[in-house]
């Protein structure tokens, strides 16, 4: 497993306030060279510590108006359950993130429709419809104080 150094650390916690920026003007921020700073952020995408270089895109540009966090209570405890609910929304783009979580709930979603009629078509196919799907709670996100998709490092 690769060990990240300050010099890692340092780059990863710039890249993550803006991966635009170039090697030239990294190795100035970290006083490496330019090469240097090119062959560290290959190999942190090579061992998968950068998992990707995305656009992060304002939801009403993208037509996006409602934001729901979705608690989900399934039938069963099981990894098949698990697994088959995952790959019915693998391929969802309403559903920005899913995690399996420990407490009273198995899993919260970050849903993302235009409005709250796509909603209710997206909850009736993926939550009502489901027979692994016991219940579910929606949280309709009124404004959104703080986005990151930060590391702490």
């Amino acid at each position: 497993m690769y060990t990240l150094d300050d010099y890692d650390k340092k780059l990863l916690r710039l890249l993550q306030k803006d991966n635009r920026l170039t090697a030239q003007v990294l190795a100035q921020m970290v006083n490496l060279s330019a090469s240097a700073v090119q062959r560290r952020l290959a190999k942190l995408r090579d061992e998968k510590i950068i998992e990707a270089d995305v656009a992060i895109i304002a939801p009403a540009a993208a037509g996006v108006g409602l934001t729901c966090i979705v608690d989900i209570c399934m039938q069963e405890d099981g990894s098949r359950t698990i697994e088959r609910f995952r790959a019915e929304i693998e391929n969802c783009p309403e559903v920005s993130q899913c995690y399996y979580v420990t407490g009273t709930y198995d899993l919260v979603l970050i849903v993302n429709t235009r409005d709250m009629k796509h909603y209710e078509q997206f909850s009736k196919k993926y939550f009502m419809d489901s027979p692994d799907v016991q219940r579910f709670y929606t949280h309709v996100v009124m404004d959104r104080l703080k986005m990151s998709y930060g590391v702490y490092i």
